[in-house]
């Protein structure tokens, strides 16, 4: 039986909040050199006119968890959407570089909040034989936000729009955010919630209404884990005999980002001119750039439980770690411009799909179910902080010293990854989230 009407709209809509995450996280990209310019801004103020975004989405990752428990994942949905219009909208109309700093913060919020909302919003309306590929809607409506951001900056760029150019790039995204707003308002209340809030009836008409193959069931499951949950609420994620799955989160959410994607991903276009490439070739090549991410974030999808975690992360790394070094030996050298665009496109399929399509699969899997929403945010922290050091760093590296030295560093990063991977990270495919909590977690 195929996912009915219902199941679909709801997904879809939840989906489409991860399709403006990735719209908003990289949109800049082909805006920072205008603002640069407009502002009279240094190394330091062109990271922090990135950077202040991904601190506003580990305050909304943090706070997102608290609000969805309160109000429910469908309101909390709703009150991102709605930072969304007013991050995009104030960007766009930004009076002064202070001014554009809190609208792109507020923007970063409502990416962080639904970062964590969007799937588990999803994961508790699919029944379990669709779950996996619902939830894996969100991680494609990333990319294809990246993608659409890459296509918006170009097409904006074609028009000339002269001084207003930037403030179309930024401002484009309140049009998809009051969409995305709009159709919150047409979808049910997580079942789970309604549940957890005594509201059995309204639960077990959901749970009807998505096409449930057995709804009585799964409701008593749902009370179930939610008593489970509640007696175990109190137990801390930071406990000696919790050090490996911490190990494991902590390190692939940092790996993520020392492998430099969202550095090169928030600044393709201030890349491509260092190489040589004009303004709208740079936009060009983005858009190569996010397609190849979209392809094969597909194919590691499609592969992740044939192949297996950590075979796509040693495939992934020893392949980045090739591109990076490449990528820095062109830019020490000034030779051969033309093959960057080529090795960042093998470099983006590498990353999408290993780390793209394994990192939160994979926090999901390591941690035993008491902890394991505490543990998700862990190595859900541990990505976004290391994200925001090195989107601030970078343009800053690159001005003290030189393009090639954070490919180096990076290149450095992916080869240490590939070893830990090798020598310490457990394969999990094919196992039970059972049999994983007694093979990683001591006396269990």
């Amino acid at each position: 039986m195929r996912p009915n009407f219902h199941l679909m709209k709801a997904t879809l809509t939840g989906a489409l909040g991860g399709l403006l995450f990735g719209f908003d996280t990289v949109v800049i990209s082909g805006a920072i050199n205008a603002l640069v310019r407009l502002y009279g801004l240094s190394a330091q103020g062109k990271g922090w006119t990135v950077a202040i975004a991904l601190i506003g989405t580990v305050a909304g990752a943090l706070g997102a968890g608290v609000a969805g428990q309160k109000l429910g994942g469908r309101e909390t949905l709703r009150i991102t959407a709605l930072l969304y219009v007013i991050s995009a909208a104030g960007s766009g109309l930004a009076w002064s570089w202070p001014s554009l700093m809190v609208f792109r913060f507020v923007g970063g919020l409502g990416i962080g909040a639904s970062s964590v909302l969007g799937p588990v919003y999803i994961a508790e309306l699919a029944p379990a034989k669709w779950r996996g590929r619902l939830v894996g809607t969100f991680q494609f409506n990333v990319v294809l936000g990246i993608l659409a951001a890459y296509v918006s900056n170009y097409g904006i760029r074609t028009l000339h729009l002269g001084a207003a150019e930037w403030r179309w790039q930024v401002g484009i995204a309140a049009l998809p955010a009051m969409v995305f707003l709009a159709l919150l308002f047409g979808i049910p209340r997580s079942p789970r919630w309604s549940a957890s809030r005594d509201r059995i009836d309204e639960a077990l008409a959901v749970l009807k209404l998505m096409g449930d193959p057995d709804p009585q069931a799964e409701l008593a499951d749902i009370r179930a884990a939610l008593k489970q949950e509640h007696a175990s609420a109190h137990e801390p994620v930071f406990r000696w005999k919790y050090r490996y799955p911490l190990f494991l989160a902590i390190s692939i959410g940092a790996f993520n980002q020392l492998a430099g994607i969202n550095a090169i991903l928030y600044y393709l276009n201030s890349i491509f001119i260092s190489a040589g490439f004009s303004q709208i070739s740079g936009d060009q090549q983005a858009i190569a750039i996010g397609f190849t991410n979209l392809i094969f974030t597909v194919v590691g999808m499609a592969a992740i439980d044939k192949l297996g975690r950590k075979t796509l992360l040693l495939i992934g790394a020893a392949g980045t770690a090739s591109c990076l070094a490449d990528v820095a030996w062109l830019f020490k050298t000034h030779s051969h411009p033309g093959a960057l665009v080529w090795i960042l496109v093998t470099y983006i399929a590498f990353f999408a799909l290993s780390q793209g399509a394994v990192i939160w699969v994979y926090i999901g899997e390591v941690f035993p179910n008491s902890v394991r929403s505490k543990g998700q945010g862990v190595g859900n922290a541990s990505h976004w902080i290391m994200n925001t050091a090195i989107a601030l760093e970078f343009p800053v590296v690159v001005h003290y010293l030189n393009t090639e030295t954070p490919f180096v560093f990076f290149a450095a990063m992916t080869v240490v990854q590939f070893l830990v991977v090798l020598f310490v990270y457990p394969e999990t495919k094919g196992q039970t989230l059972e049999e994983l909590q007694r093979r990683l977690v001591p006396g269990t």
